[in-house]
């Protein structure tokens, strides 16, 4: 039934589905994802309950946002809705290939006019998803403010009730105490960010065009997304020459780029645990020994 229900709402949605379940698709680490055969050709269809649809609304709205830019490539967002017990999402189907050194270096001066569409504040128009966490986006005009409310201030409320130690909690208060000190000299304008730019979030069609995927889209400083690509790595040196080469990077970068992704360590902290306390500390201990 759940299934039929599926169909027939895809359907009413004009897409019209010859194959249901389809297959199973590796990758998605939060939502269930299938390859659909439709009239049309395949499409990628993503699964959440019905009572988490608010987080594929989310996605479907920083697609759209990215694609409006007409800087980066997008999967285009085809369908969306509520069926049964499920909450369904329906995008383009690329066909991925290699992640190339052109691929990358396309990528980097694709991000770079990304950032160049700015806002009039920091923020974003509505509230999202960094991975299954919640992410306030109330807008401000200052960045610091906004980076220490909205984003570390969240997430340290967030860690405090799942059992951070108290070492680690003293130093990220001492941390927000002299957030300011990071900033001197550095008046970024609001970027339009992807918000979620790890290696797992981008990928290269056949033709070699790079596709970024799974945003979690605000207006803030562009250093954000660059910071979060060094977390993990999975971009490659091309890709840094391309975006230093179309927008130079402002004095200060890498002394920020700790500050940034510490953001990420506590989420990864708050979603899968211990493991990460250790990382986040670490992370805390450098930038009070530079601030």
């Amino acid at each position: 039934m759940a299934a039929d229900e599926l169909i027939s709402a895809l359907r009413r949605l004009g897409i019209d589905v010859l194959d249901r379940p389809g297959r199973a698709v590796a990758g998605g680490s939060i939502s269930r994802t299938e390859r659909l055969e439709t009239s049309g050709g395949p499409v990628l269809l993503k699964l959440e309950p019905r009572d988490a649809a608010d987080r594929l609304e989310a996605e479907a709205d920083g697609l759209d946002a990215l694609r409006a830019s007409r800087a980066v490539a997008v999967p285009e967002v085809l369908a969306r809705g509520t069926a049964g017990a499920d909450a369904f999402l329906v995008l383009e189907w690329i066909e991925f290939g290699a992640k190339t050194p052109d691929a990358a270096r396309r990528l980097g001066s694709a991000l770079a006019e990304l950032h160049r569409r700015t806002g009039d504040a920091f923020g974003w128009h509505r509230d999202n998803y960094i991975g299954r966490t919640p992410q306030p986006n109330g807008k401000l005009s200052s960045w610091p403010e906004f980076f220490r409310e909205r984003r570390l201030g969240w997430q340290l409320s967030l860690a405090r009730r799942n059992g951070l130690g108290a070492r680690t909690l003293a130093l990220a208060d001492a941390l927000l105490a002299r957030i300011d000190d990071f900033f001197a000299g550095h008046d970024p304008e609001p970027s339009l960010l992807h918000g979620d730019l790890w290696g797992g979030n981008w990928g290269a069609d056949v033709s070699g065009r790079p596709y970024l995927y799974d945003p979690a889209t605000y207006f803030g400083d562009r250093e954000a997304d660059i910071a979060m690509t060094r977390l993990f790595g999975g971009f490659g040196d091309a890709f840094y020459r391309a975006y230093d080469e179309a927008w130079p990077p402002a004095p200060g970068r890498d002394r920020r780029t700790d500050l940034y992704n510490l953001y990420h360590l506590l989420n990864h902290f708050n979603l899968f645990g211990g493991a990460y306390a250790s990382q986040v500390h670490g992370c805390l201990t450098r930038l009070l020994a530079f601030a």
